[in-house]
């Protein structure tokens, strides 16, 4: 797992989603988007001041999501 900076790292590839349950006005949940090899996450609220990603392995995420 490892913290990237969103501005040195071109995000245009990347489909980014909230979640099913998050409200529509945005601003509220955390925002994944998915890769061949990682699943990456952001907060939606610091998305338009280059905020942080945080890139995990697909089998920690994996992990992650069956335990909650």
């Amino acid at each position: 797992m490892n913290m990237e900076d969103a501005s040195r790292q071109p995000r245009s590839d990347l489909c980014w989603f909230t979640s099913s349950y998050s409200s529509g006005a945005g601003g509220e949940c955390v925002e994944v988007a998915l890769d061949a090899a990682a699943v990456h996450v952001r907060d939606s609220k610091c998305v338009a001041q280059g905020g942080a990603v945080l890139k995990v392995g697909s089998a920690a995420w994996t992990a992650l999501v069956k335990t909650i």
